[in-house]
């Protein structure tokens, strides 16, 4: 057999390791490039750079790039554990942000935007989206509200995750000589309310900001609600 013959035979095989691909090893490996890279970093190459396989192997599992970000997306919801009903639309809906949080904390934050962008009829499962309609369907809100409230939720939950991962090492907790140092210069320049509010600019403690955000949340949601129900 000929050299030629030889690499051309080569080619046509699985490389080392495909045999072990699957759609939930391709997901679970686009999960990491986001995570380390950012989602625009993300295509068929860099996946399959990432499990190191041929990138035409990948079409075996996952169609195209887009099915991947709806897989993703639905890879988050599905880790999501929904919490039971309680009947109240405050503590229902901040119990469901809750949950969402700790999904997506323990996979990839930087990924949780995708559930914003992806249709979601093409999600891997629409229990968690079932649930916070429910809850507001229930207080007595509309469906037109409820996917408007849905949405907004999501994308306060989103944006905190976001910024809980990219300032992780800007706001380090551990580290009290950066933060009195942010301190100082902020207390430094001529803005009068710069210099009042420097001491709470300098750190940012991320779970207590997302709970001061969610519970202005629930409020203006249950008094909205509630006003709906009295028109």
């Amino acid at each position: 057999m000929t050299d030629a013959v030889q690499t051309s035979t080569r080619r046509g095989r699985p490389p080392a390791g495909q045999s072990l691909l699957s759609r939930d090893a391709i997901l679970e490996a686009a999960m990491s490039v986001i995570d380390d890279d950012g989602v625009e970093t993300l295509s068929m190459r860099t996946v399959a750079r990432r499990l190191g396989v041929d990138p035409k192997s990948l079409y075996n599992h996952v169609a195209n790039k887009d099915a991947l970000l709806d897989g993703i997306a639905g890879l988050i919801l599905s880790r999501m554990v929904v919490p039971e009903p309680l009947g109240s639309l405050w503590e229902d809906i901040t119990a469901i942000a809750w949950a969402f949080r700790d999904a997506a904390l323990a996979g990839q934050p930087r990924a949780a935007r995708l559930v914003l962008t992806r249709p979601v009829e093409s999600l891997m499962t629409l229990a968690p989206l079932e649930a916070a309609l429910a809850t507001f369907i229930r207080a007595g809100a509309s469906s037109e509200f409820a996917v408007h409230g849905l949405r907004t939720l999501l994308a306060f939950i989103t944006g905190a995750l976001l910024r809980e991962v990219e300032t992780a090492l800007t706001f380090a907790q551990s580290d009290p000589a950066e933060a009195t140092a942010r301190q100082q210069a902020l207390e430094s320049v001529e803005l009068p309310c710069v210099n009042a509010a420097a001491t709470y600019l300098a750190t940012c403690d991320h779970e207590q900001e997302f709970e001061f955000g969610l519970r202005l949340l629930a409020d203006a949601f249950e008094h909205r609600v509630c006003t709906e129900r009295r028109r």
